[in-house]
């Protein structure tokens, strides 16, 4: 491994690109620290402390922006909205894809298709960059988290929603520079910068309660309950990202002349996780608003002397949907089933799938082509995807379990298990593939093994006549 690491700085395209990368990021962390004017930085850190602790749904919603964006709202900065809005605006478009023809038919058309396509894409970014930096504002000077001079200032609305924009817009085009010098997928790189940021604060927080005398801080065993679940829920992650249902295929043969073409046999790769980390994202942020919704319609029912019990129906309801209570679990387990299936469908398609496989004169032994094949893909799928889902499910339940059984905070919780960690991972390993991919190139030695001298290929002169 070590054998590894020093290869890629043997070589001068592939370290200039690491290079470039860790430079990229490290410009990101430098704008995450340019505070907007006017905001109380020290309150909202407090208020969203606070509410990350107690589990409180604006906790939950500062969180799931660091995780999905690699922004945060606990610091209003510049970047605070961060990526978000960006891979909103491609999930919405991927998905009007599969019902609209016209993006049906510029997807067809190649790289000059997909560059419209990516164009509208930045316009829509910067629409939604202004809804919800309209939204954050509103939140928190309703919070009392603004300074009252300037909560009142038209000026400071319409330049705080510029900077937000401007911010995010400028982290989009990091992301793009990421991906043409440097290496791994640029936007993926920054949510991963910002997931990972919060690990020393997940450490420090163990370091600070560890104290084996006392029995209301966490001893030895606790130390390696959390180290040991975190080792196993990596390596589950590892395991079911890159684990495939292979269905052997076998290409027809061809007679020209004498010769005898084809007849290869090989295998169709399934991904068992085919909807990687959008069923967990969808359902997690989903989950978010029913608690807000409950508990701001008990407090309004109550000051408008509504009946006593549709008021304490509306606080129920808001109390059963925090996070770790049963009713949240059992929905959150069905929205994650149904994501998985339904992000599945949108991604995978047996009936082209089918036709591919027939017009190349490829065949799945005992399966005739045409609309078996189609029924046969469309089943296999159906099975290998409820393994998928009951494995997003269990991600998604342990951190509710650490946070409610051992009292260990959330934000610590998070790193046993939910999005971040299934991002971290899925990153990590297509950034490994692509840097063993460039050292093997090169007759490098790699992550994976190879040439284990770790010499590049030699260079034979001219034979002597």
């Amino acid at each position: 491994m070590l054998q590894a690491f020093l290869n890629i700085f043997r070589i001068p395209d592939l370290r200039n690109k690491v290079l470039f990368t860790l430079g990229m990021l490290a410009v990101y962390r430098i704008g995450f620290w340019i505070p907007l004017p006017g905001v109380d930085q020290s309150e909202l850190q407090d208020f969203m402390l606070r509410q990350v602790q107690d589990g409180g749904a604006a906790g939950r919603m500062a969180q799931f922006v660091a995780i999905f964006s690699g922004g945060s709202f606990s610091q209003s900065t510049i970047f605070g909205l961060g990526v978000m809005p960006y891979i909103s605006a491609a999930i919405i478009f991927q998905l009007v894809a599969s019902v609209s023809t016209t993006l049906k038919r510029l997807q067809r058309e190649g790289p000059t298709g997909r560059q419209k396509i990516q164009e509208w894409t930045r316009y829509a970014t910067v629409g939604l960059c202004v809804v919800q930096a309209f939204g954050w504002l509103v939140f928190i000077t309703g919070s009392n988290l603004v300074y009252p001079e300037w909560a009142n200032n038209p000026l400071w609305w319409v330049s705080s929603i510029t900077a937000m924009t401007a911010g995010t817009v400028f982290l989009m085009w990091l992301g793009e520079q990421i991906d043409r010098f440097g290496i791994g997928n640029g936007v993926s790189l920054i949510i991963t910068a910002g997931i990972l940021t919060g690990m020393p604060g997940a450490v420090q927080w163990v370091a600070a309660n560890f104290d084996p005398a006392d029995t209301d801080k966490m001893g030895w065993m606790g130390v390696l309950l959390l180290t040991g679940g975190f080792v196993f829920v990596i390596a589950g992650a590892i395991l079911i990202t890159v684990a495939q249902r292979r269905i052997p295929v076998q290409q027809a043969k061809h007679t020209r002349g004498r010769r005898v073409f084809g007849g290869q046999r090989s295998y169709l790769p399934l991904r068992v996780n085919h909807g990687g980390v959008m069923p967990l994202i969808f359902a997690s942020s989903l989950m978010i608003f029913p608690s807000v919704a409950f508990g701001y319609f008990a407090d309004s029912a109550a000051q408008a002397g509504a009946a006593l019990w549709w008021v304490n129906t509306a606080r129920w309801m808001a109390e059963n949907f925090q996070i770790g209570e049963y009713p949240y679990v059992v929905i959150e387990v069905a929205l994650i089933f149904f994501f998985s299936y339904f992000w599945t469908t949108v991604q995978f398609n047996p009936e082209d799938m089918s036709k591919q496989l027939r017009d190349s004169g490829t065949f799945i032994p005992g399966i005739r082509p045409g609309p078996r094949t189609e029924e046969y893909l469309n089943t296999v799928m159906e099975r290998v995807t409820y393994v998928g889902a009951a494995f997003l499910c269990v991600v998604a339940v342990i951190p509710i379990v650490v946070f409610r059984a051992f009292n260990v905070p959330f934000f610590v919780a998070a790193f046993l298990g939910g999005t971040g960690l299934l991002i971290v991972v899925s990153v990590g390993l297509d950034l490994i593939q692509r840097i063993e991919a460039s050292l093997l190139m090169r007759n490098y030695a790699g992550f994976l093994g190879g040439n284990t001298e770790g010499k590049g290929p030699r260079i034979r002169g001219p034979r002597s006549m």
